[in-house]
């Protein structure tokens, strides 16, 4: 399969891109290796080859999770640059009409 340059002006407004025509050429030829490579893929056998969902056998491998010690609101607000007591105080971001 090959790409024409019509193809690239199709994919570049379907992706919102806006490809210059000295770009063009470069794509092309970008984007015909990549289909060649492709091509040579699917002439692997793969008959007997099982899909592949993980690299490796291992389930679950992660840590469990566990509490660890809680912080106090003092502690929390401690190096809170600008903080009233029980709240950490921001700017002010939303407008109201």
């Amino acid at each position: 399969m090959k790409l024409s340059p019509e193809t690239i002006d199709k994919i570049a407004h379907l992706a919102r891109l806006e490809v210059q025509e000295v770009e063009k050429q470069g794509l092309l030829d970008d984007m015909n290796k990549i289909l060649t490579f492709m091509d040579k893929l699917n002439e692997v056998d793969t008959s007997g080859v099982e899909p592949l969902i993980y690299m490796n056998d291992e389930i679950n491998v992660l840590r469990e999770d566990e509490i660890n010690q809680e912080i106090s609101r003092a502690m929390a607000l401690k190096n809170a640059p600008k903080e009233d007591g029980k709240f950490f105080r921001v700017a002010k971001v939303i407008n109201k009409p």
